[in-house]
């Protein structure tokens, strides 16, 4: 039947008892199904793990910028990795670390939920925290950006 009207006979799924065959022209039905495959694929949304690198030493004004790009990002549906690096014998406080990422955490609020809690790498002398997103607080502003709803200027 396939060859009198001049198309192909394709195998659509070998595996069901007893195997379905189509009489389809291979070239289109071939386009279709990759075209179904890249449409498939835009719409899948990926999630990213986004970093952010700080110091026990930073700035409170600096970690308001790190604050705002992680809201940024979590904004947009990514995961957010936050990693304190120590250096030298900065490592024998840990505590001003975890300090720094909870002051960290305790500002994102309910718009992120912790992954991973705070905890120390013994093996790289860093401490980190991931969080992905929660209820989103953001507003957006006209060309993209998000914006802080509120600039608390408290020193950590």
């Amino acid at each position: 039947m396939a060859e009198a009207a001049g198309l192909d006979l394709v195998l659509v799924a070998g595996n069901a008892q007893p195997p379905v065959c189509r009489i389809v022209d291979y070239g289109k039905f071939k386009y279709e199904q990759t075209k179904r495959e890249k449409e498939g694929k835009a719409k899948k949304k990926t999630q990213e793990l986004k970093g952010i690198k700080f110091r026990p030493g930073t700035a409170i004004g600096d970690l308001h910028i790190a604050l705002r790009k992680a809201k940024e990002f979590l904004a947009e549906g990514h995961k957010v990795k936050f990693t304190v690096q120590f250096r030298a014998r900065e490592v024998t406080h840990p505590e001003l670390g975890s300090t720094k990422l909870q002051w960290m955490l305790d500002q994102l609020g309910e718009m992120a939920k912790v992954d991973r809690p705070i905890g120390m790498n013994p093996e790289s002398k860093q401490m980190s925290l991931v969080v992905s997103p929660g209820k989103v607080t953001l507003q957006t502003s006209k060309d993209g950006k998000a914006e802080d709803l509120q600039d608390s200027r408290q020193a950590v």
